[in-house]
């Protein structure tokens, strides 16, 4: 388990980070999320030890990290971090070595990354001639180079192409182990929201809401989804109990209040023939949009 507790960062008299604390969950994905200026970046930095915390404590199961520990992470910074005058292979198997890597295993590893990143073909071309989204691949393959216990990734899938994104997590799908906590931050909702286990908020430095995703979807009042063979919607707002929040046309969102679930379907299908009644989770950007309001 990684874990921050009550970490801060002021610069001057500004505080940039705020007594955040959070666990990153080993085996799991966890999504960063937050506006530019939110903190998430030089709270990113203060795990890897880029950037000392002015207080606070970055634990390792428990016990504060080491510097020893903080080497065997894996960590993408927002800005490339690579050598743009190196091979994409030279490159990776610099990375290796420096991690111990016997140079035939680290050789070995380098092509295999590559490979799967779709790579292959590229081994021998100099970093700064790859286009931006070849090299964020490239980027991403020399945090895992040494199969680290943990990852830390800054905007890991900014300015990828979709069939990208999907190699990059079916990637990380593969490397995380069921002891690897990976946390990642992104400005792509969408995407953080299909890929997350779990979810850190910050706003203006401070968490403002952290845990299980799909837990998080659930909370609030129950939402359903009704769809009619045919007919209009709109009468659904003379019910007692619920709330509609959206209707067009035979297809409805409605948000019950104190109307059991059973009742509505009842209540419906009494006026019209039913196609479709189905719970309806909160998407992550609503919960973003509450979180920070």
């Amino acid at each position: 388990m990684l874990s921050v507790t009550s970490l801060t960062r002021r610069f001057g008299d500004r505080t940039a980070v705020d007594a955040v604390t959070f666990d990153v969950r080993p085996g799991r994905l966890t999504g960063f999320v937050g506006a530019n200026g939110a903190g998430k970046t030089t709270t990113m930095r203060m795990i890897v030890g880029v950037l000392g915390p002015t207080s606070g404590d970055v634990l390792w199961h428990g016990s504060p990290l080491t510097r020893e520990q903080r080497r065997s992470f894996g960590y993408m910074p927002e800005e490339r971090g690579l050598y743009p005058k190196m091979t994409v292979l030279d490159q990776l198997v610099f990375f290796a070595r420096l991690h111990g890597f016997s140079a035939p295993d680290a050789d070995r590893r380098a092509h295999e990354l590559l490979e799967r990143l779709g790579l292959s073909e590229r081994t021998g071309d100099v970093l700064e001639t790859l286009s931006l989204g070849n090299q964020q691949r490239v980027q991403i393959a020399a945090a895992l180079v040494h199969r680290p216990m943990a990852l830390v990734l800054d905007e890991p899938f900014s300015g990828l192409d979709p069939i990208a994104v999907d190699s990059m997590v079916g990637l990380l799908r593969e490397e995380v182990t069921a002891e690897v906590p990976v946390l990642f931050s992104s400005h792509q909702l969408d995407l953080v929201e299909r890929l997350c286990d779990d979810v850190v908020i910050l706003s203006e430095g401070r968490v403002v809401t952290a845990g299980d995703a799909d837990a998080l979807r659930r909370e609030g009042p129950v939402r359903y989804r009704i769809r009619l063979a045919e007919g209009d919607c709109g009468w659904l707002r003379e019910l007692d109990g619920i709330r509609v929040l959206d209707a067009e046309g035979s297809t409805a969102l409605v948000e019950l209040d104190d109307l059991a679930p059973a009742d509505l379907l009842t209540a419906v299908h009494a006026k019209h023939a039913v196609t479709e009644f189905a719970p309806v989770v909160r998407p992550l950007s609503e919960i973003y949009k509450e979180s920070i309001a």
